[in-house]
C-alpha cells in the first residue's frame, strides 16, 4: 500500500500556511480565500442552491511535480450539474479546467490538496426557485491528507436514513443543498461507533455510504450498484471500472441487498475523498476475515500508483500541475 500521501503531509504540517492566505478564484478573479466573502442574502446561502466538484491533486516528491487527477472529467460534470440546475453561460469544459489549474499552481502546493469548483445562485433573495437568479462561481484548494483510512479497513453500520431519491433531488448532481443528507447518515454511523454509514435507497436496496461509491466482492466478481439506484455517477467509481479491467477482473453492475454486504468477501468505498477504503465490518459482521482482501489490495495499489504518475497504463488521469520552466 502506496502511504507517501501521508508521510508527505505529515512532513509538511508544520508549514502549511493560514488557510486565510491561500489563493482561490472568486467573481472573475484570483483573491485571497479570507477575502473571498458572499452576502448574507446570497440565495445560495439561504437555500443550498449551488454545485460543486471535489478534484484531489497528488504530490510527486521524486518528480516534484503535483498532479491534478481527472480534472476535465470533475468539469464536464460540474457542467452537467449547472445544466440540471438550471445554470446556463458557465466556463468552457477547458477554461473552467485552466482556472482549476491556475488555483493550484499559484498556491504552489507541496503536498496533497483538494480542490473545489463550484457554480452558486448569487442573486441576493428570499424566494424558493431554480429560474431567474444569477450565478456566479469560485475554484478555492487546500491541503488534504486522508478522509478516511485507506489501508486496515474501516467498521460500517447501516444507518436509518435513506439516500434520497432521483425524485426528490437527483444524486447524480452535487448539489450543495443534497449533502445534509449524507450528513445526516455520517453522523449516525459516527455516533453510533463506525467510521462511515451504509445507506440504503427507499426500497432497502445499498446504495452509497454517506458520501462515497461502494463496492463488494463474491466469488470473484467485483459488484457495484447501477446509476438507477440513486447513486452519484462517481468519477472513481468509473476509475476503479478501469482498474479492474487493467488487472483482468470481472465487474458487475446490480442492485445488492444490505444482507450481501454481511457475506460479502470484499466490501469497499471509494470516492474523490475516500480515494479507496476497505471496509472491515457491517453492522458489527465482520467482511471476509475482517482484513483487507487481495482484490481490493490490487485495486488500491493500482489507484495509488495511477494518481501519483507512476502508471503509465492511467497516466491520462492525472494533469502536472507545474511546468518545467
Amino acid at each position: 500500500m502506496v502511504t507517501e500521501h501521508a508521510s508527505a503531509s505529515a512532513a509538511t504540517a508544520a508549514a502549511k500556511p493560514d488557510q486565510n492566505s491561500l489563493t482561490c478564484y472568486f467573481q472573475g478573479g484570483y483573491v485571497r480565500l479570507g477575502e473571498a466573502r458572499i452576502p448574507l442574502m446570497t440565495h445560495a446561502f439561504l437555500y443550498g442552491t449551488a454545485v460543486f466538484e471535489g478534484i484531489r491533486a497528488y504530490w510527486n516528491a521524486e518528480e516534484k511535480q503535483l498532479y491534478g487527477l481527472r480534472i476535465r472529467d470533475h468539469i464536464v460534470r460540474l457542467r452537467n450539474s449547472c445544466k440540471i440546475m438550471l445554470m446556463a453561460d458557465v466556463p468552457s469544459v477547458e477554461d473552467f479546467t485552466e482556472i482549476v489549474k491556475q488555483v493550484l499552481r499559484r498556491n504552489e502546493f507541496h503536498e496533497d490538496a483538494y480542490c473545489r469548483p463550484s457554480v452558486y445562485k448569487s442573486t441576493e433573495a428570499i424566494g424558493v426557485k431554480l429560474h431567474g437568479l444569477t450565478h456566479d462561481l469560485y475554484v478555492l484548494a487546500v491541503p488534504m491528507g486522508d478522509y478516511i483510512d485507506t489501508e486496515k479497513g474501516i467498521p460500517t453500520g447501516t444507518v436509518s436514513w435513506r439516500r434520497v431519491s432521483d425524485t426528490a433531488i437527483p444524486a447524480r448532481s452535487k448539489i450543495t443543498g443534497s449533502y445534509v443528507n449524507p450528513a445526516f447518515s455520517k453522523s449516525e454511523a459516527m455516533l453510533n461507533g463506525y467510521d462511515e454509514a451504509i445507506v440504503l435507497t427507499q426500497d432497502g436496496h445499498v446504495a452509497e455510504g454517506s458520501a462515497e461509491n461502494l463496492f463488494m466482492v463474491r466469488d470473484g466478481v467485483l459488484i457495484t450498484p447501477p446509476v438507477s439506484d440513486d447513486i452519484l455517477e462517481g468519477i472513481t467509481r468509473a476509475g476503479v471500472f478501469e482498474i479492474a479491467k487493467h488487472l483482468d477482473i470481472p465487474i458487475k453492475e446490480r442492485s445488492i441487498d444490505r444482507t450481501e454486504l454481511y457475506i460479502a468477501d470484499e466490501v469497499f468505498l471509494c470516492g474523490t475523498g475516500a480515494q479507496v477504503s476497505p471496509v472491515a465490518s457491517v453492522d458489527h459482521r465482520a467482511v471476509g476475515d475482517g482484513r483487507v482482501g487481495p482484490i481490493s489490495k490490487q485495486i488500491s495499489k493500482t489507484y495509488f500508483d495511477a494518481v501519483r504518475g507512476r502508471s503509465g497504463a492511467f497516466r491520462h488521469w492525472i494533469t502536472p500541475i507545474y511546468t518545467s520552466d
